[in-house]
């Protein structure tokens, strides 16, 4: 009989964890566990399934797809290929080369022909006439008769009497109108003195400037200096007391609001997190831990109750292995040979 070691317990369980590891174990058993196991049954089914049906029959149908399918689809599309060629492709093109094409050249030779000994001619005839009858008539005109006449006209009428018109104008103006315009400019100058600037000027100086003295020293600095002294100095004293004072009523209620904020959300939200939050996550904790191992237990039964066990490492050589996780002080197993545990 092999010896093995009791296991060890957690160390640290509660009652509420020993209470709590029985329902975790059945419903990991009975929720867990089956469907795992219909997951390993359909993992078995499918690899299965892959090896001898799928996988045979894949290979069969690549063989077929090689062996027979390739080339017969090969030899129809090289025949579907050569007819569509022979209905499509090959009459248009014969067509082109041995009848558009010929007939295209021709047609090009025929219009550089027609061009070159009847069009060209014609054009060069209609261009002579037109320059015979609208261009060679105007320029005679011009270069003859108009250009000749214009010229003596131009030096022998129109210069000098342009000369002498400038002259006239440049005497009268320097003799008659230079004078006019002068004593003009002086009498506007003086009228526009007279009416525009001494009226305003004279207001100014003997008007509005003595009554804005006079109302500035005997009215606006008496009335300036006493509302200074007796409205605005005393005002700005006031408003200078209250902002103190204000201060101090805002320093005391940003106190109070603080001492509040501690006393009815800091501490107590500290307190439910010391004493209730943290119990309530190591529960939480330790829940998940059990379940977790219970799920693992319930695996290796299922695994141990399918496939067997395997083969375990005899006690004396687990001890002596460097993967032990024997602790310190604890009496190792005693080691029994083979013959002597069959004996």
């Amino acid at each position: 009989m092999e010896m093995e070691k009791p296991r060890p317990a957690y160390a640290g369980e509660g009652c509420l964890v020993g209470v709590l590891r029985v329902p975790v174990k059945v419903v990991a058993v009975l929720v867990v566990l089956p469907v795992r196991v219909v997951w390993d049954l359909l993992v078995a089914v499918a690899r299965l399934l892959h090896r001898h049906v799928l996988g045979p029959a894949g290979r069969g149908l690549r063989r077929f797809h090689e062996a027979v399918a390739r080339p017969v689809l090969r030899a129809l599309g090289r025949a579907a290929r050569t007819l569509l060629m022979l209905v499509l492709v090959w009459p248009w093109t014969g067509l082109w080369r041995y009848v558009i094409s010929p007939a295209g050249r021709g047609l090009a030779r025929l219009g550089n022909a027609v061009a070159a000994y009847v069009l060209r001619p014609l054009g060069r005839g209609l261009a002579l006439a037109g320059w015979a009858l609208f261009v060679w008539p105007w320029a005679a005109l011009w270069r003859h008769l108009l250009a000749p006449v214009g010229g003596a006209l131009l030096t022998h009428l129109l210069r000098p009497l342009g000369d002498g018109l400038r002259r006239a104008l440049r005497t009268v103006d320097r003799r008659l109108l230079a004078p006019l315009a002068r004593g003009a400019a002086l009498v506007g100058r003086a009228l526009g003195t007279a009416l525009f600037v001494w009226p305003w000027a004279g207001l100014w100086r003997y008007v509005v400037v003595p009554v804005a003295g006079a109302a500035y020293r005997y009215l606006l600095a008496p009335l300036g200096r006493g509302a200074y002294g007796y409205l605005l100095a005393p005002l700005g004293r006031l408003l200078v007391a209250a902002w103190h004072l204000a201060s101090r009523i805002s320093r005391a209620l940003g106190r109070g609001l603080v001492r509040l904020w501690r006393g009815c959300v800091a501490r107590p939200c500290a307190w439910a997190y010391r004493q209730v939050a943290t119990p309530a996550g190591h529960l939480v904790r330790e829940i998940w831990r059990t379940a977790r191992s219970a799920v693992r237990e319930a695996r290796a039964e299922v695994r141990r109750a399918l496939f067997g066990a395997p083969p375990r490492e005899p006690v004396r050589s687990r001890a002596r292995t460097l993967g032990s996780t024997t602790a310190v002080g604890s009496v190792p197993a005693p080691e029994i040979s083979l013959h002597e545990r069959q004996g």
